[in-house]
Formats: C-alpha cells, sequence, structure tokens
C-alpha cells in the first residue's frame, strides 16, 4: 500500500481548490477565440525583456536587433535610451523615426517584436509542476505551456481542461481544451495560441 504524506495530501487539496476557485469565476467559451498571437497584435504592449527588431528601410547601418532593458529603454544606432515599454509597436516607431530623423530624411521605420520575454502565463493542477510560470514565448499553446510545466500528473483528467482567460473588464472567459481528443485528430482548435495572463486548469 502506498502512503501520501499529509504535506502531499495538502498540496492537491490546495491545488484542487485554486482550480475550482478559478473555474467558478469564469463564464463559459465554447468556441477558442482567433488564431491572432500576441506578436501579430497592432496593440500589443512592449514590457521589459522582450526583444525587438528595429528595421530602417535602406539604411541596414541603422537596424538593429535590441533588448528592452530593466528600465524599459532601448539604445539603437543613433537613438539612446528611448522609452520602449509600455508603448506599441507603432508608437515605438513613431518615436524612433522621429529621433532618426535629426540625422536621416524621413526614415520609414518597422518595429518588430522579435521575442516576446515580458509576459507570462500559470498552468495549475495535476502537472508535474502546478503553479509554474511559463514565459510567453512565439506561438505558445496549451500543450507546449503544459510540457514547460512537467506534463500531465497519471491524475490528470486529460479530456477537460480548462484554459482562462481575464478580460480587461475584469471578467474571465474559460475555454475548453480535451487533449483525449485532439489525440484522435478532433478539435485541434482546443491547442489553442496563449496570450498574456491566460492560466491553464488541469483537474483530477
Amino acid at each position: 500500500m502506498t502512503h501520501v504524506s499529509d504535506a502531499t495530501r495538502f498540496g492537491w487539496v490546495a491545488t484542487a481548490a485554486l482550480g475550482a476557485a478559478l473555474l467558478a469565476a469564469c463564464s463559459h467559451g465554447t468556441v477558442p477565440p482567433p488564431e491572432a498571437g500576441p506578436m501579430d497584435r497592432a496593440d500589443y504592449v512592449i514590457g521589459p525583456a522582450d526583444i525587438l527588431r528595429i528595421q530602417v528601410w535602406r539604411q541596414p547601418e541603422l537596424s538593429a536587433e535590441v533588448p528592452v532593458r530593466p528600465d524599459g529603454k532601448i539604445s539603437a544606432p543613433l537613438v539612446n535610451d528611448v522609452q520602449a515599454a509600455g508603448l506599441t509597436t507603432t508608437e515605438l516607431r513613431d518615436v524612433v523615426a522621429q529621433a532618426l530623423s535629426e540625422y536621416v530624411t524621413a526614415p520609414d521605420v518597422t518595429v518588430i517584436v522579435r521575442e516576446i520575454r515580458s509576459k507570462n502565463v500559470q498552468v495549475v493542477g495535476e502537472v508535474g509542476r502546478s503553479g509554474a510560470v511559463v514565459p510567453l514565448a512565439t506561438d505558445l499553446r496549451a500543450l507546449d505551456a503544459i510540457a514547460i510545466a512537467g506534463g500531465f500528473t497519471p491524475y490528470a483528467d486529460k479530456g477537460d481542461i480548462h484554459i482562462l482567460r481575464p478580460n480587461p473588464d475584469g471578467s474571465i472567459v474559460q475555454y475548453r481544451f480535451n487533449y483525449n481528443a485532439f489525440l484522435r485528430g478532433k478539435r485541434p482548435e482546443g491547442n489553442m495560441r496563449l496570450q498574456a495572463g491566460d492560466t491553464i486548469v488541469v483537474p483530477d
């Protein structure tokens, strides 16, 4: 007979309680949202540690790949200590173009987010590392985050995974992911692309 420590039992109970509380607060969404990743959105807000590509048309010497520093600023050729965190790529493009206009006539600037490192998702429940915070990388999907969090435990209910997504108004929408159906080639949309602030709940 296998004995389970009180600490382990407490961890299971705490995980179940957290998952239940999150699910109870949600409205239900049966269809995942459109496949628009954070790097594809014009309203994506840049954060510290993100990696950006500053591209200046016909000016390769002014183009560069730069990290957003902890203070939220970037430095690029002829552009020093420009605030990037808190801006969209469009807003930062305009700021960089304005700074470069002192040296280049009508600079044509493009800003691309190459890597998202400032945003995260969380995985709770029956995974190897419940509560794991997973950086939101390019095209991160539900199964990717679960794998990074240690994969399913033997007790996981793989047919009833929930993805909780907060709305700007404070409400939470819940999407269901049936991993068992996904393996059979059904409902592939359930393995949805994640967004910053998402929480994946794997129940038992």
